[in-house]
């Protein structure tokens, strides 16, 4: 799965994306979150602030409960503003 960090992320981890091989206990976004945490202290840094966390399953909009199943790609960004 490709998992990519965006903005204020990507800096705090220091990469782009990764490609990860997700374990089978991994059901969800928020699965996956935790699974960052655990395995990267990075990621531990990066997304100590749950409330500011933002994710895209395969490009669309979805909350922490979304289903991995079929998932391809999972983007993690900050809270978009402008006008």
């Amino acid at each position: 799965m490709k998992v990519l960090y965006f903005a204020r992320f990507r800096q705090l981890i220091g990469r782009a994306s990764d490609d990860i091989e997700i374990p089978a206990d991994v059901a969800t976004v928020e699965d996956l979150l935790n699974h960052l945490i655990a395995t990267d202290a990075s990621c531990a840094a990066a997304f100590a602030d749950r409330k500011i966390i933002r994710v895209a399953v395969n490009q669309s909009h979805v909350k922490m409960d979304h289903s991995l199943v079929g998932a391809t790609e999972v983007a993690f960004f900050p809270p978009v503003t402008g006008g």
